[in-house]
This record gives C-alpha cells, structure tokens and sequence, in this order.
C-alpha cells in the first residue's frame, strides 16, 4: 500500500498514448457542479483496509487488517466477526496483515470467499473460506490454500484480490518490497512478485490456469502470470461497464501513477523497475520497448502513496456515473476524475471532513461507494 501503511501499519505489450494528465477544459456543468459528503456508516474498527458485498447482498463486509472481517447489517456493525483468522496472521506492521477480500460471483450458490493475507512467516497467502448455515459466519476451519508466495521483505505485498467480468480471479502482488525492487522481481517472469495474477478457482486443483493467460507454455515463465512490471499495486478494480481494468501502482521516488487498459488485454507490462511511471528509473535513457506508459500520474511532492478506488456506477449520484476516484493515504481528501479516448476529463479534488488515512474504497451490490480510514471510520459518499 500504502507504501508503509505509514503508522499501522497495484506474451504480448501495449504502450498507450496520453501518459501525462489531460488538462480538464471541457469539464462538463453536471459533474463540476455535483456535491458529495461522506456519511459515517461505522467506527471503531481495527484499521480497516477493504469493503465489499456477494452480488445481490444488502449487507457490508469491511475486512480489519489484524485478521477479522465485520459485517455491517441493517445499518449496525455485528459484534462478532463473520471470519476471525487473527491466529495466520502474522505481523500488522508495515504493510502486512488480513489485505484483501472476494466473494465468488456464484457465492449465494456456493458460500466460497477468498482472502488475502500474510501469515507469521511474512508471506503471502491466498485461502479460499466458505460460509456455515449462519449466514453472518464462517468457517475457519473451512480454509483451503490456493497460492503462498514467499515475500522477501515486508513491504510491498500488494493484497488485492478481485473476480474480473470473466470470472477469473485476479491477485495483486507487489514487488517483494524495500526499494528500487533489488531482487528485480518486476521484470522477472519465473517470479510471481512484482504482477497481476490470474487463476481459475472453479478447475484444477488447487486451481487452474485460465485459457487466454498471455504465458503458457512458455520456458522460464509463471503461467499464472496476466500483467508484469509492477511495484505496490495495493488496490486495482474493474469498470464492469466499460469493461476496463483500472491498476494503480504505488511509486517511489517521482511519481504515483494510475494505468487504465481493456480489461481482456493481457500481458501488459507496466514497466517496473525499468520505468516508474512514464519516467525512466535508474538510469536514462531507458529501454521502453513494449511497456506500458500510465495514462494518469502525479508527482510524489503532492502525495505518498496512491489508493485505488473505483468508477462510480451507483444510482444516487448520477452526475458522477463514470467517474474515477481514488486517494493519496499521506493527503486529506479524494480525488475523482474521467478517463476518455481525449484523455483525462473532470479532474477534481474533494476536501471532505473525514476523508483522511484513505487505506481504501469499496463497493455494494448497487454499486454505491465507500471510503475507509485507517484510524477506524468507514464512510458512504452520497449527494451532497
């Protein structure tokens, strides 16, 4: 994440145009005159990092970094967890912990969840869970492991986890952490660290590798391997609508970059360490052959650590249907913006009471969105 989480604590290539933002000169009446306001829908939780709902569920699920997740219902926070696996996790320093959360697109059928976490050891692992007879619990002793990745420092573990439109389950591992990616993990393809994942939770055993992974069969190359060249891809999401993968990746020294490509485009590399944004990193000129430019940075004076959100597809806010937002952790407020084919529209920042440690946003099942402080506040952006 969130570099540090800073107190407790994103074949074949593309190289897309419009790499620097796009002045917002038309930026439309609707929009710019649009007023949200965060609604507290909970507090006192223990460093809250995600939200999400099975499809179809009124209910909020917030994921707390120590190793529990929460459900909110019918407005109140339940005071026993749904999941409670604080006994794997290790270390909530850094940015370690209970990461990341997905239901199955077919949970309300099938009861499976799947997180993301790293356990006392420092290392990732990716578990799939699955739902008792109580609706508002899980079984912990259900835990099956798909995937442990070993996590050579303990920064940089991504956490992400999220189905695409396809189905498929995607996982966002950063680079193995401290700086400048040492062990070169990007740009390695035998290694899993530094990429976007894709698997097949429904075939194989313990999973399959999809059909249209960019890598199979390949000498030296993992197959489970969708995108490469990444540092911190803390939070990514899908824009179901436009069928779009949005991937903001945490930088180091310049700049904080948000990549936007087709959501079936795959084996994107997004440049890491060769490239830090649009930026050469280490050495320039630098060999930008079949990477990936970012369509939208800025520069790391005006931030620390970006968090990836969400395009806003809810109903309440209709003016704002379309439009990016995200965050910087070490800056108050959120941030939205458009991504068009002319470029970056509607740039905004929101200075909101309450909008500070942004660890994360979330979503419900109608595509309302939600923003989490780390210092235990979770909140719903409605009209203003």
């Amino acid at each position: 994440m969130i570099r540090k989480l800073v107190l407790l604590l994103v074949g074949s290539t593309i190289a897309c145009a419009s790499p620097q933002p796009v002045p917002s000169q038309s930026a439309g009446a609707m929009s710019q005159s649009a007023t949200i306001r965060l609604q507290e829908v909970a507090q006192g939780l223990a460093a809250p990092v995600f939200l999400t709902s099975p499809a179809g569920d009124r209910r909020l699920f917030i994921v707390e970094k120590p190793g529990r997740i929460r459900i909110i219902e019918n407005g109140q926070l339940l005071p026993t967890p749904f999941l409670d696996i604080t006994d794997r996790v290790g270390s909530t320093g850094s940015e370690q912990g209970l990461l990341g959360l997905a239901f199955h697109p077919s949970y309300a059928r099938n009861g499976f969840l799947f997180v993301n976490y790293t356990d006392k050891a420092g290392d990732t692992q990716i578990e799939r869970y699955r739902v008792t007879a109580d609706r508002n619990s899980a079984d912990a002793a259900s835990a099956k492991r798909l995937l442990s990745i070993d996590q050579p420092f303990a920064n940089h573990n991504g956490g992400m986890v999220d189905f695409g439109p396809d189905g498929m389950l995607y996982i966002g591992m950063g680079d193995g952490g401290s700086r400048g990616d040492p062990q070169g993990h990007g740009q390695n393809m035998n290694s899993l660290l530094g990429k976007l994942l894709r698997i097949d939770v429904d075939r194989g055993e313990p999973y399959g590798i999809p059909r249209g992974n960019p890598f199979v069969g390949r000498t030296g190359v993992r197959a489970e391997i969708w995108a490469s060249g990444l540092r911190n891809p803390w939070r990514f999401s899908f824009d179901r609508a436009a069928n779009q993968l949005y991937v903001a990746d945490v930088g180091q020294n310049t700049s904080e970059e948000i990549n936007v490509v087709p959501a079936t485009t795959a084996g994107v590399n997004y440049g890491w360490n060769r490239m830090e944004a649009s930026h050469c990193f280490g050495t320039e000129p630098c060999d930008r052959t079949g990477l990936h430019v970012s369509q939208y940075e800025y520069p790391r004076a005006g931030g620390c650590s970006v968090t990836g959100g969400y395009v806003y597809r809810g109903r309440q806010i209709p003016a704002l249907v379309g439009h990016y937002f995200y965050a910087d952790y070490c800056q108050p407020g959120i941030r939205s913006m458009r991504f068009t084919t002319a470029g970056v529209m509607n740039e905004r920042r929101w200075d909101l009471p309450g909008a500070a440690q942004v660890a994360s946003f979330g979503q419900d099942s109608d595509g309302e969105m939600y923003v989490l402080s780390l210092g235990g506040k979770v909140y719903r952006i409605v009209p203003g």
